[in-house]
């Protein structure tokens, strides 16, 4: 893991690390981090790493030399709310960094239930899959003109495949 290796590296140097659980509002999280960035280089921080994990709403990691430049980092931003006053240790959010690839089997014709977003319980019909950019482009089924909408692969899940349709 390289990110042990790092942390060793940095003990040898003498240089501790802690990590600290920013409160945001929820949703925000990506304008925040944007803020604390900007924030780390314009104040020259010791903030070694900001981390907002998929799926998890209203809370933003840093990984700072200590609790103030943490503090610093967040100070007067807007939809922070906050650094929690105890510290996280790394094994509380390592399953939330290490990003497991999957390969998702979603195919031209299928059928989806689209799981996530304003469309969200509708069915539409795949059109077709950018894998690349882990996109889907669809045409939802009960609409009277057929609109392309492009979502985001985990955002639907397969209800029917053609091949089964054509085999009854």
């Amino acid at each position: 893991m390289p990110e042990n290796k790092e942390k060793k590296e940095k003990e040898e140097k003498g240089i501790s690390t802690h990590i600290f659980a920013l409160r945001t509002t929820a949703n925000r999280e990506d304008q925040v981090m944007d803020f604390i960035v900007s924030n780390i280089k314009k104040k020259k921080l010791e903030v070694y790493a900001v981390i907002r994990p998929h799926g998890m709403r209203g809370y933003i990691f840093l990984e700072a030399a200590d609790r103030q430049n943490a503090e610093q980092a967040s100070f007067n931003i807007p939809y922070a709310r906050g650094v929690l006053r105890k510290e996280i240790d790394y094994k509380e959010i390592e399953h939330m960094l290490e990003q497991v690839k999957r390969e998702v089997n979603i195919q031209k014709n299928d059928i989806v239930e689209i799981i996530s977003g304003p469309f969200k319980r509708e069915q539409a019909k795949v059109t077709r899959v950018d894998k690349a950019k882990e996109e889907v482009v669809v045409e939802l089924v009960e609409a009277a003109v057929p609109i392309p909408i492009t979502v985001k692969l985990d955002a639907v899940k397969v209800i029917r495949r053609e091949k089964e349709e054509t085999e009854k």
